[in-house]
């Protein structure tokens, strides 16, 4: 008798339980996945230097540049997507990475993934810099662009904005070209700013 009601008071405790746990109440909209946000240049590229320093002691930055996708819409100075291009002088060799909040088409995949290696001697306008001058980020260097930008926006309305982080002879310091149009070859207008100090350097039309 006495097992039986031990049996009994185990049975109710059990299906107590699963009353409990059938009863909870859902999950509330702010804990469900959020929507992937674009970012900004300097934000991709710590988590694409974090990775790729252990690929090189001597690492150097060759190039930073946005990539728009279709899923994510671009803010000022922030991408759904960016590539960086970092250079190995001891080795000799030249390695792309990529940053994507979301997979897209064209071999980007969510975080960071590099797409291989290839042999790099010095070549082009292009020269290598210390990751350390990066101090000023993409949503600044829009900031200061889009200023000098104004009338060129009213006359062509929303065209696609895009990054291009490059050191080359024509100034002292890295500086990024804040594009107007989809790349740099296809624009009519762009303004450089200095990445270390953040200072407008100059309008290219």
């Amino acid at each position: 008798m006495k097992m039986r009601k031990a049996l009994c008071a185990v049975v109710s405790a059990f299906l107590l339980l699963l009353t409990a746990c059938s009863s909870e109440s859902p999950r509330p909209a702010s804990e469900a996945a959020k929507p992937a946000v674009p970012v900004t240049g300097r934000f991709a590229f710590n988590q694409m230097y974090i990775t790729a320093r252990a690929w090189a002691a001597d690492l150097e930055v060759l190039r930073l540049g946005s990539i728009p996708l279709a899923e994510v819409k671009s803010e000022a100075g922030k991408a759904g997507a960016w590539q960086a291009v970092f250079v190995s002088a001891q080795l000799g060799r030249a390695r792309t990475y990529t940053y994507s909040v979301v997979e897209s088409a064209g071999n980007l995949h969510q975080g960071v993934f590099s797409s291989g290696e290839e042999s790099y001697t010095a070549r082009g306008q292009a020269q290598p810099f210390l990751p350390a001058a990066i101090k000023v980020d993409s949503d600044a260097a829009y900031e200061t662009a889009a200023k000098k930008a104004v009338e060129y926006e009213k006359k062509n309305p929303n065209l696609p904005v895009t990054f291009l982080l490059e050191s080359t002879k024509r100034f002292p310091d890295p500086a990024w070209r804040v594009i107007w149009g989809e790349s740099a070859g296809t624009s009519n207008f762009s303004v450089f700013v200095d990445v270390s100090t953040g200072a407008y350097l100059e309008t290219m039309r």
